[in-house]
């Protein structure tokens, strides 16, 4: 029988910026490593020249990952392996995604001067969400950057003046563990609950400063129990692990919008740690508020993962094992 060839495929691609090559490189060719492992191609580095060999489609992915990488470079973008990463994701994806549309789309530059960026499509269409629509549901598996951006959305509101205040609430929900009686004073009890949260605020914000304009309530960290009864005007609200409210809960917080408000809930239905007898508001709410105007569903997915590396191999191996259980964060 004869034998039938692999499909190979082999391209060359040049710059003629030095400068561009050896950052497309990275640093004892890192870079490229990325790039073999993320595409599954081969890539060798003679002079300003790259050539790939491999499957046809994904040497055609690899040659648009590297002409998109040099215009970002080309920028002034400081290109990390990280970036490098997420690119080849987003190009594997869709070809014809522009880079530059999604990592040039500066949303906030943190107290410790890092920059804050979209790092995949959907970020992308989450961040133009919340700038076009007053309320923004932010929905997936943990890790996509559904709080974090939602944060810097936040904190760049209020330091251009759109917004007086920043609002970040919580349901008060033990996830899987049972707490027992806590020590302290109400506030001192649900601290432990709200820690994700001022860890993202001091990520974005200078400690001493977060901490006067909290003294002050300019900023507000609080349990979602806290909203009952309030009207939330020029305020930026950020609800965080709304897959472990009630309906009642839910409606009650949606409700507390007042003028010139703005909130972004973020949640991930595969974590909900409710009692069985009590259904997700978020569940709920994606259900029954879908196509009215204002309002905007974004849904991640574990594509868009930016945490460690190993973080979607771990929420893929889960969804594989148990498919209908949740999973701890």
């Amino acid at each position: 029988m004869a034998k039938v060839a692999c499909a190979f495929k082999r391209e060359y691609c040049a710059f003629d910026d030095i400068d561009v090559v050896r950052q497309l490189a990275g640093e004892r060719n890192s870079h490229l490593k990325i790039i073999e492992k993320q595409t599954g191609v081969k890539v060798h580095l003679r002079g300003n020249e790259f050539m790939v060999e491999g499957d046809p489609p994904q040497v055609e992915v690899s040659l648009r990952l590297f002409r998109e990488l040099a215009e970002l470079i080309k920028g002034g973008y400081p290109l990390y392996a990280s970036d490098v990463v997420y690119a080849s994701r987003i190009l594997s994806e869709n070809i014809n995604a522009r880079l530059k549309d999604i990592f040039c789309d500066r949303v906030f530059v943190t107290s410790r001067k890092k920059i804050v960026t979209p790092k995949s499509e959907k970020q992308k269409e989450y961040i133009d969400a919340i700038r076009q629509y007053d309320v923004v549901f932010g929905i997936g598996p943990a890790g996509t950057g559904k709080t974090y951006l939602a944060m810097a959305m936040a904190v760049s509101c209020f330091l251009e003046q759109k917004v007086r205040r920043i609002i970040l609430v919580r349901p008060a929900v033990e996830a899987g563990e049972k707490l027992g009686f806590l020590p302290g004073d109400l506030a001192e009890k649900v601290n432990p609950y709200l820690r994700p949260l001022y860890d993202a605020l001091h990520d974005m914000m200078d400690f001493d400063r977060a901490a006067k304009l909290i003294q002050k309530g300019v900023i507000e960290v609080a349990p979602l129990a806290f909203m009952r009864g309030r009207t939330l005007n020029d305020a930026f609200v950020i609800l965080d692990e709304a897959q472990n409210t009630t309906r009642d809960q839910m409606k009650m917080f949606l409700t507390r919008l007042g003028i010139g408000a703005k909130a972004v809930v973020t949640g991930d239905i595969t974590q909900i740690d409710l009692p069985e007898d009590k259904p997700s508001g978020l569940l709920e709410a994606m259900d029954i508020l879908q196509g009215i105007e204002g309002i905007c569903f974004v849904y991640f997915s574990r594509k868009d993962v930016v945490r460690h590396r190993l973080v979607q191999d771990i929420i893929q191996a889960y969804e594989n094992s148990e498919p209908n259980k949740n999973i701890d964060s």
